[in-house]
């Protein structure tokens, strides 16, 4: 075969796999607003994703499996979903994929699929829950974002108010729907966001959201805009123990409260790990707590399990907040008063001992500290660890890959196996802890280990948070990883 001719056979074929992959995102959408089925591809969300997007995550998929994933394959597989009578539910359809290509039995697509999904029919079904976002932070906006772009029919979290303090007039509602609509770090949010200035609202895809001015949670009736029995999710950090966070559930139309940051005397919660521990019948009051203990504790978790830590090291290298000045200026704290974008700083995490609140036996292991750099998003959690067992570095490859890939932490660890992964490559990643498998340090005894894990420290905890909120506005939906 001529040059020529196999060039015009690798157009054609690319043709095929564009025009599949067109098909491909109808059904994804179908599946989504037609019947509330998301589909992800090994935990990667697919809804709203152009055609180059998709087909690389199947690449993605196809290395990470060791095992060629094609866009035909998935076509088959998604159609066979929407052939099926199921609930509302999220389907990791890289999993699907995966498992029918190991399949001994000749099953058509529909008949493994729904051998696979039939536990389906037994799942409970959820009524929505109204969400109140009380701030409109860094945090607050993401989780605006995400809750918006996947309202979908609106059977699971409903997003109807935003709680801000200060007057609210024109002016005031122009610079929220702008701060909401365009991120210098994450983008433009896809979506339409406009002001109506008569309700006091902002309108998100078509849908209000009510925005309350207030000084004390305690003050504030939401069933005066017909919101009721809400979830507050208090992403202001001024109020982090049970007695101040308690002042939500005295205003009307409030019967659970979500924190965004570590809290005391209430459940500190890395979804994934500990959340099962804590009853949502039985609780008002939870914690998300922090981005890096929600980045450590899954990879922690598989660790211990697996080898047992007997102590450890924890040194994250942060992505500046907001906390510290923009120029060197007076601070409360040592050394973050100093320029945030031109130093490296060193400052305390509480993040080495926040993380025994989700697996008790880490209970005095790990100390911890943390150097804030001159980025805006992206962060590194470090972890030295002396370990029970000996070990490799493909054993510990071969730990996390296994957890990432099933098992209870799926959605929280991702296993990178790019070469060359930085700060920027994993912004927008929806997992808390990105493994860097080519990172990993394993002393000659092998019972020491530096393990590198990547987060993005405000994208990849809103998800936690996200996945926390439905997990206590009991809305999950029937899942397949």
């Amino acid at each position: 075969m001529s040059h020529q001719d196999t060039y015009e056979k690798e157009l054609s074929f690319q043709a095929d796999r564009r025009r599949a992959t067109v098909e491909f995102i109808k059904i994804v959408s179908d599946l989504w607003y037609d019947k509330s089925i998301e589909l992800v591809l090994f935990r990667n969300g697919l809804i709203d994703k152009n055609v180059s997007e998709i087909l690389d995550l199947h690449e993605y998929a196809g290395a990470f499996v060791q095992k060629p994933i094609s866009i035909f394959d998935s076509v088959e597989i998604a159609q066979a979903i929407k052939n099926l009578d199921l609930p509302p539910a999220k389907l990791d359809i890289g999993k699907l994929t995966y498992e029918y290509h190991l399949e001994e039995d000749t099953l058509n697509a529909t008949s493994f699929v729904a051998s696979r999904l039939k536990g389906a029919s037994e799942n409970e079904s959820i009524a929505p829950k109204d969400v109140v976002l009380y701030g409109f932070g860094r945090i607050g906006r993401l989780l605006a974002r995400e809750l918006m772009t996947r309202t979908g029919k609106g059977s699971q979290l409903r997003l109807r108010a935003i709680v801000t303090r200060g007057a609210i007039d024109e002016t005031v509602l122009e610079k929220r729907a702008s701060l909401l609509k365009i991120d210098s770090v994450h983008g433009d949010f896809p979506g339409t966001v406009s002001i109506d200035v008569e309700k006091q609202a902002l309108i998100i895809n078509g849908t209000t959201v009510q925005i309350i001015s207030a000084n004390a949670p305690e003050d504030i009736d939401y069933t005066i805009y017909g919101i009721d029995n809400a979830l507050v999710i208090d992403n202001t950090g001024a109020f982090r123990d049970k007695e101040a966070l308690s002042r939500h559930l005295i205003g009307k139309g409030v019967d659970k409260v979500l924190l965004t940051a570590p809290g005391k005397g209430i459940p500190n919660i890395v979804h994934g790990v500990n959340h099962l521990d804590n009853d949502p019948d039985e609780i008002n009051i939870f914690s998300a707590a922090s981005c890096t203990t929600n980045a450590i504790t899954p990879v922690l978790k598989a660790l211990e399990d697996s080898l047992g830590v007997t102590s450890g090291h924890l040194e994250t290298i942060h992505a500046y907040t907001n906390d510290q000045n923009l120029v060197d200026n007076m601070h409360s704290k040592y050394r973050r008063g100093r320029a945030a974008a031109l130093n490296m700083v060193i400052t305390e995490t509480g993040a080495g001992a926040a993380v025994s609140k989700a697996l008790p036996s880490f209970e005095g292991k790990l100390t911890s500290n943390a150097i804030r750099v001159p980025i805006p998003n992206g962060s590194l959690a470090i972890l030295n660890l002396e370990l029970e067992k000996e070990t490799s570095v493909d054993g510990i490859n071969s730990i996390l890959k296994k957890y990432a890939l099933e098992g209870n932490l799926v959605e929280q660890i991702k296993y990178s196996i790019n070469n060359e992964l930085v700060s920027s490559d994993i912004i927008g990643s929806s997992a808390p802890s990105i493994y860097d498998s080519n990172a990993t340090i394993v002393r000659k005894d092998g019972k020491n280990a530096v393990i590198y894990v990547w987060y993005d420290n405000e994208y990849g905890y809103s998800h936690q948070v996200i996945r926390l909120a439905k997990y206590i506005a009991k809305v999950r939906r029937f899942t397949y990883y």
